[in-house]
């Protein structure tokens, strides 16, 4: 994609940074041409929700420079303001807004989780999104909305405990096997950070379960919703998930770290991961999003563990510049560089694919040109991990 300097120290690593094909290894569904203005635009710079999102959101440095990115990318004047860019926006095609965002930048493939809520109302099929890309997009699962509409079905048969509990547990498992013999899914993931949290038991109480399974049918029965939330049932689905993927050798995404307000930050740490990590030694864990702030957490997990690989994303453009630069710092004081992976975690509008690979691409250039300079590493190996961590790790990772 088009690069920012024109004189760089390092022109072979520069060239690569802004030239290497990146598989965007995680990522959501683009709203539709007719829902493209339901949700607030400020949401593709902060996951904060009401006026915490569309009134103080602005006033970060990361929203400011994403205008400026994207005051250029539009061809408006550099000192184009957030208004300025979402009146332009609103006044293009949405085929050529997307054609836009997507041009140049790089993106292959996307692997594409399109169990977050909204979805089905309001975004395009993981399939449409193969004009923006010269190979074709994958899906990801994501286990809880699985075992939802499960429960759902459950709760119109059968009122034995017991047997509602057996039920599920042998339904789920095959919905999720019948997944990974899909050729178009690549992995599974689990939002069990944002419903009870990232301490995973690494085993369970059946009667723990059969009284949370209760609880959940109870209240969709009562008033006709369905949330997940119930931390022995929630550990139950992630263990099956874990049996199910490292059987058919299947990455499981976790997010971790950096969400909205729904989360409890303390419990949003990998390391809360460690005990479940051990029990399923066979089954590979992605920890998403950098596990913003706990990046050195997650490092420390894919240093020690054969099966852990962090995905460095969302951060783009959530996170200012400065904050970006030392994430990857962090990444890489101890990650191993065959192990990490690039995301945009783009969703709902085009601009967030542009500025999650044009910025991920910004910061590996500088921290590595620094780390370069410093003579920790040379400028071929700085190259390589410029290949490994945006192409490479995830093609190999995925089966792509």
């Amino acid at each position: 994609m088009a690069a920012p300097d024109k004189s760089p120290k390092y022109l072979a690593l520069y060239e690569t940074v802004f030239s290497q094909p990146a598989i965007d290894n995680h990522a959501h569904p683009l709203l539709r041409e007719d829902t493209r203005f339901s949700i607030p635009f400020e949401g593709l710079i902060s996951e904060a929700e009401g006026a915490a999102l569309t009134e103080d959101a602005v006033h970060t440095a990361a929203c400011y420079r994403a205008t400026k990115q994207l005051a250029h990318l539009f061809g408006l004047d550099e000192d184009a303001s957030w208004e300025d860019i979402k009146k332009h926006r609103d006044s293009m095609s949405y085929a050529d807004l997307c054609n836009l965002c997507f041009k140049d930048t790089g993106i292959r493939c996307i692997l594409i989780d399109d169990g977050l809520g909204g979805v089905a109302e309001k975004a395009e099929g993981y399939k449409w999104h193969d004009q923006f890309t010269p190979a074709p997009t994958r899906r990801i699962v994501r286990v809880e909305i699985e075992a939802e509409g499960i429960l759902k079905n459950i709760a119109a048969s059968s009122s034995d405990v017991e047997a509602n509990r057996d039920l599920f547990v042998t339904t789920l498992t095959e919905s999720l096997t019948n997944s990974a013999l899909d050729k178009d899914v690549v992995g599974f993931k689990s939002i069990v950070c944002y419903r009870t949290g990232m301490n995973v038991s690494v085993s369970g109480n059946k009667e723990e379960e059969q009284a949370a399974l209760q609880e959940v049918l109870a209240t969709y029965q009562a008033q006709g919703k369905l949330r997940l939330q119930h931390k022995a049932l929630n550990d139950l689905v992630v263990r099956i998930a874990l049996d199910v993927a490292g059987k058919y050798k299947k990455p499981v995404q976790f997010h971790t770290g950096l969400g909205d307000s729904d989360i409890t930050l303390t419990l949003a740490s990998p390391a809360h991961l460690q005990p479940i990590i051990r029990t399923y030694p066979e089954t590979t864990f992605v920890l998403l999003h950098s596990s913003y702030p706990y990046t050195r957490e997650a490092g420390y997990l894919t240093a020690v563990y054969r099966n852990v690989y962090l995905d460095f994303g969302e951060v783009f453009p959530f996170v200012s510049g400065e904050g970006q630069r030392s994430i990857i710092r962090q990444i890489l004081e101890l990650s191993p560089t065959n192990k990490i992976m690039w995301s945009s975690d783009g969703h709902w509008w085009p601009e967030s694919f542009y500025l999650g690979i044009l910025q991920a691409r910004q910061a590996l250039y500088e921290v590595l040109e620094d780390m370069v300079s410093r003579r920790e590493v040379s400028e071929k190996e700085a190259i390589r991990i410029v290949e490994m961590s945006l192409f490479l790790n995830a093609s190999k990772l995925y089966g792509l």
